[in-house]
């Protein structure tokens, strides 16, 4: 299903990829193996990476990490609300932007395996887009797996796509 010539946007839910690394590895994400994977020979359109900020100097040094490696930040602060929940998603954010950016390609690789974007997946794939999932299939959602064109387990070759990998928990 894959050529050379096919137009690639990559979108990464970094919340979810970062949670999901550190859950099941205690390890951290390989942006760049990720992105290569992603993109594997085609014309990267976008590469998007969609984070949310708490103002801290490591996570400064991530995301100019992260814009070296070809990708484009979005942002927002981390909600804290009264009583302390918080909460920073791009669920909406994203779904949007995959939406304006489906006229110009012909793939969207989405990088997270959010059950939420179920529905994106649906909605693009009518639209004659095809969608790949790169996540971790231990945390990826079975309906998103079912539903994309294609889905990339992370899982089946840590080593290459984790940094600082202690041991699966």
């Amino acid at each position: 299903m894959q050529n050379k010539d096919q137009r690639v946007v990559v979108l990464v839910d970094v919340g979810n990829m970062y949670h999901s690394a550190k859950n099941l590895y205690n390890s951290r994400v390989n942006y760049q193996e990720i992105l290569k994977t992603a993109i594997s020979g085609r014309k990267l359109i976008r590469a998007i990476a969609y984070v949310v900020q708490s103002h801290t100097k490591e996570e400064n040094t991530f995301f100019e990490a992260l814009e070296k490696q070809g990708f484009e930040i979005k942002s927002k602060d981390l909600q804290i609300f009264p009583g302390g929940m918080k909460k920073g998603d791009w669920d909406v954010g994203l779904t949007v932007d995959a939406i304006k950016l489906s006229n110009h390609n012909d793939v969207i690789v989405l990088v997270s395996g959010d059950g939420d974007y179920e529905p994106l997946v649906e909605y693009l794939q009518n639209h004659g887009i095809q969608i790949e999932v790169v996540a971790f299939s231990e945390s990826a959602s079975q309906k998103l797996i079912d539903r994309v064109d294609s889905f990339f387990d992370i899982s089946d070759n840590p080593k290459k796509y984790l940094l600082r990998q202690v041991n699966k928990k």
